[in-house]
């Protein structure tokens, strides 16, 4: 499968750059599989197609402000980018900037690191000390936004500590956001809930995958980078007992597709589950978990459109993005929503 198949314009005033305050009454896109019919609502009217007993599964992940500013001892401005904890004080990260094999770092706070690992894109840099760093990282820090947001003053800069996070963000470990699940206040779940529609917690922490693109024109060939996930005991019980019923289950986001299918067998149910996973869905996967989504508009050639075109055609993902792009709805991270139902 080519990957021009997943390819669309997209005028670059449609990428949004800044939240959308409040986040509950950004726009949403509603498409109906069945009958190919579009909607256009307003965020919070998501509950309006939900019922009493559905069940919204969540990914509770949290962000940290793992983008760094330093500079190194011997001189010079270097940008950090925290991917992957390897142990206490010690991560995977890109840097910004010329760096040597044990080059000592300074940073705000009086902190000091030193890169120990430059083989390769990542790099290995250790915090000097005794703390963890994670308890500066909210003082010393900035949320690693994605790279089509390009502002030239810092204006939103405060803001995006946030709104670049779910109100419901529990577990550390992310370097994007769930995005689909910024649209959701503290408001709007507490009125869904009070409705009788069940929420459930998965938790994958997004990784370098999110900023990675597919570069193989034969999709097939692509290989995906490991993300951990974890399904506890309580949300396996609560998703099987709402599939067995025949409930409508909506999951909140690619990820949450991704962590479920992960963890199902052929039947779609699933079970507890700590792990890794690389799974890559695209045209042709047999969803065992889920049939509909709520998400974001994703960027052309990603992995991420890859899978709602699994879930609903290559053409009708095309239709209803040439949509979205006539009806001048925002695109991407801090996006409109877009339920598929």
């Amino acid at each position: 499968m080519n990957l021009d198949t997943f390819d669309y314009n997209l005028p670059k005033e449609l990428i949004a750059q800044k939240p959308h305050i409040p986040p509950d009454e950004c726009r949403l896109f509603v498409y109906n599989k069945k009958n190919k019919s579009i909607s256009h609502k307003i965020f919070k009217d998501i509950i309006e197609f939900l019922s009493p007993g559905d069940l919204i599964v969540l990914n509770n992940t949290k962000v940290i402000p793992a983008k760094l500013s330093a500079k190194k001892e011997s001189g010079g401005s270097i940008g950090i980018l925290l991917i992957e904890q390897i142990e206490k004080n010690t991560y995977y990260c890109f840097v910004k900037g010329k760096i040597k094999h044990d080059t000592k770092i300074n940073l705000a706070k009086n902190l000091k690191a030193t890169i120990i690992q430059t083989n390769g894109q990542k790099k290995i840099i250790k915090f000097d000390t005794t703390n963890d760093i994670r308890e500066y990282l909210y003082e010393i820090g900035s949320m690693p936004l994605p790279p089509y947001i390009k502002r030239k003053n810092k204006e939103f800069d405060a803001l995006d500590k946030q709104y670049y996070q779910t109100v419901f963000a529990e577990i550390e470990g992310s370097i994007a956001a769930p995005t689909a699940s910024l649209h959701f206040t503290s408001n709007l779940l507490d009125q869904i809930k009070q409705k009788g529609i069940q929420i459930a917690y998965i938790t994958l922490h997004v990784g370098l995958g999110t900023f990675k693109s597919v570069e193989t024109q034969n999709i097939q060939e692509h290989k995906m980078h490991e993300e951990y996930f974890e399904i506890s005991a309580k949300t396996a019980q609560i998703y099987n007992k709402a599939k067995l019923e025949n409930r409508n289950i909506l999951p909140v986001g690619t990820t949450v597709v991704r962590a479920l299918e992960s963890a199902s067998n052929d039947q779609g149910y699933i079970k507890p589950t700590s792990a890794k996973t690389d799974i890559f869905i695209y045209p042709g996967y047999k969803f065992k978990t889920v049939n509909n989504i709520l998400t974001n508009f994703h960027l052309p050639k990603s992995t991420l459109i890859m899978l709602v075109a699994a879930l609903i055609g290559i053409e009708d993902t095309h239709f209803c993005y040439k949509k979205a792009i006539e009806e001048k709805y925002r695109f991407f991270s801090y996006g409109d929503a877009f339920l598929v139902i």
